[in-house]
């Protein structure tokens, strides 16, 4: 299913990624395909929680959905999920709620 894509996401083929969906979903699991239209297939993939606000996730939440194929159309953000880390949103201040 791989093919020549804007995104150069050959180099991410057989590692685990990050993939924000719209409607604030966010999945991770290794790429197995993907066409020109970034449309993804994704193994032992993984959906974590998020609060209603989506500002932080319960790492404890998740679902596991193993084999998932996403529709190009939503995906939102993808990234290597080894080499970087969740930190805390410096634009919200929890206290001016």
């Amino acid at each position: 299913m791989s093919s020549k894509s804007i995104l150069g996401l050959n180099k991410f083929n057989n590692k685990e990624i990050k993939v924000k969906l719209c409607g604030g979903r966010e999945v991770i699991g290794i790429l197995r395909g993907f066409d020109a239209v970034t449309n993804l297939v994704l193994d032992e993939t993984v959906e974590y929680m998020f609060d209603k606000d989506g500002f932080s996730s319960y790492p404890d939440q998740k679902r596991r959905l193993g084999l998932l194929v996403i529709r190009g159309a939503s995906v939102l953000m993808i990234c290597p999920s080894d080499g970087s880390e969740v930190i805390d949103n410096p634009y919200c201040n929890p206290q001016n709620n």
